[in-house]
């Protein structure tokens, strides 16, 4: 069974994806983490501006180095989003999603374009939302966890930016595939939200 997940960020995708992985006994792909993972070595390397070194680093990139922990910060989460606009880094990550996807017994997927362009052969597509704000709060409740100093008004800002550029770009922009169910968050907490999400895929793929 292959499950896509897509929505903007803080949406609680992340969390669903890896639940449903859990209970469905699925391999598991945050893709936005290769894109943080590019993001952060451009960074590094002080190369966020150089679309081509950004392109050669997402072609080079190493997925079992890959460390959640790491690529969380805000920093790196702008960074990433700035990426993921190019076209050349999204074709360079394109073959990468699409082998997970591939795995034998199915996979669980969750992104921005997984419904729409890594996997528009899904048997179940969600696509999970919330209003700005809920997801700026949920935002800076992680990050004021990990001791990163910000403020509510700059995730909330942060958020906006991340949805405006995710939903403009001209490469695989963020939009609900036709066929997705949508899940909104807003007002769900983590046990309701994974409920919902966990009939609806079982309604999709007839399980």
């Amino acid at each position: 069974m292959l499950i896509a997940i897509d929505g903007p960020a803080a949406s609680g995708k992340g969390t669903l994806a890896r639940r449903l992985a859990v209970h469905f006994r699925l391999p598991h792909l945050d893709t936005g983490l290769l894109y943080r993972a590019v993001g952060a070595q451009c960074l590094v390397r002080g190369l966020l501006a150089d679309e081509t070194a950004s392109a050669d680093i997402a072609r080079a990139l190493n997925t079992d180095a890959l460390n959640p922990d790491t690529l969380r910060t805000a920093d790196i989460g702008e960074a990433a989003s700035v990426v993921a606009a190019r076209p050349a880094v999204r074709a360079a990550l394109l073959e990468l999603q699409r082998q997970f996807a591939a795995q034998t017994g199915g996979a669980v997927l969750d992104g921005r374009d997984i419904g729409t362009v890594i996997c528009p052969q899904a048997d179940a597509k969600l696509f999970v939302t919330a209003t700005p704000e809920v997801r700026a709060q949920r935002r800076f409740r992680e990050l004021e966890g990990r001791g990163e100093a910000t403020s509510f008004g700059a995730v909330l800002e942060d958020i906006r930016k991340r949805d405006a550029r995710d939903s403009g770009r001209a490469s695989a922009p963020l939009v609900q595939a036709a066929d997705a169910v949508t899940l909104d968050t807003t007002a769900l907490g983590i046990e309701e939200a994974f409920a919902a999400a966990l009939a609806q895929v079982q309604a999709r793929a007839g399980r």
